[in-house]
């Protein structure tokens, strides 16, 4: 079972590695920016961390499964993603915000199961893909 100083690292690092995409997402003046991305991503950690906390208390007396908890998170997510794109004419707008919060929540569920590897490095990639990726997108599209 995870002790008190664990849980609060990941709480910790969840509310970090969220922050620096919502505040790329909040530099752009985005509809989803620095504090949904936290919120998101920090509920996410906390999610898996109770669903964790719920298998060891339980495993014994009942039949858990700590991932369908996190898969609940993911299909929640998608619909408060899709609050963000916008549709008018031939234009649809906040796909990239929207994507942004899903992988907010892939990496706050990472941080929550001790995946840190992994959220770490998403973070990275998410940030260069938000904050670099649009120039090389213009130049392609001319």
């Amino acid at each position: 079972m995870l002790n008190n100083s664990q849980i609060v690292w990941r709480l910790i690092l969840a509310f970090f590695l969220g922050s620096i995409i919502g505040l790329e997402r909040e530099k752009k003046g985005r509809s989803a920016g620095f504090r949904t991305h936290i919120l998101v991503c920090t509920s996410s950690c906390l999610i898996m961390l109770v669903s964790l906390y719920m298998y060891e208390l339980f495993r014994d007396k009942i039949s858990l499964d700590p991932a369908r908890i996190a898969a609940g998170v993911v299909t929640g997510v998608g619909f408060l993603g899709a609050g963000a794109i916008i549709r008018s004419s031939k234009a649809v707008r906040g796909l990239t915000t929207a994507a942004s919060v899903w992988v907010s929540a892939a990496i706050g569920l990472a941080v929550g199961c001790g995946f840190y590897v992994g959220a770490i490095l998403t973070t990275g990639i998410a940030f260069l893909a938000l904050a670099f990726l649009k120039v090389v997108e213009n130049k392609w599209e001319k």
